[in-house]
């Protein structure tokens, strides 16, 4: 079975690589992108304004290869690829939870974004709590470490560059 799929936008963000970007939305607040919508998409931005946020699935596309097993941002432990929100997936897809700040003529303007600039966006849904919120009683090894996201930065382990690429 093949599946493809096609992009249905593009992110812009100041994020150009990813040593040091944020590692997950929470840790990226107040920082703004958009995404800017191919024209024959656009029409489905419809009626998107009237929600808060959204959920944005993205291509990580500067991502090479996988690993079945890595070491995630917030531990020093060896953790099984689907226990991780690690970008090494045997499918590269990310998906954040964004602020919407408002509807353009050729997309949206986001706030909270922890996304490479230039990132293929794959689909946009609407963030709705009674749907998407569910109280957990069990968080796995991010027991007292998800709180470290809001500060904690990517490392080089996963770079499509480095900080010496970029002249920082």
């Amino acid at each position: 079975m093949q599946i493809t799929y096609r992009p249905i936008g593009f992110f812009h963000t100041p994020h150009q690589c990813t040593t040091g970007m944020p590692i997950q939305p929470s840790g990226a607040q107040g920082i703004k992108g958009t995404i800017k919508i191919l024209p024959e998409f656009r029409e489905g931005l419809r009626d998107i304004e009237g929600f808060s946020h959204l959920i944005i699935l993205y291509h990580l596309h500067e991502i090479q290869g996988q690993e079945l097993t890595v070491i995630p941002f917030l531990d020093k432990n060896p953790h099984g690829i689907f226990a991780t929100r690690s970008p090494k997936r045997p499918n590269p897809l990310g998906l954040s939870v964004m602020s919407l700040c408002g509807v353009s003529e050729e997309g949206i303007i986001l706030n909270n974004v922890d996304v490479l600039d230039g990132t293929p966006v794959i689909d946009i849904k609407p963030y709705v709590p009674d749907f998407d919120v569910w109280p957990a009683d069990r968080v796995g090894w991010f027991d007292g470490k998800s709180c470290n996201a809001t500060t904690k930065r990517s490392d080089d382990r996963f770079a499509a560059c480095s900080l010496e690429d970029t002249g920082s």
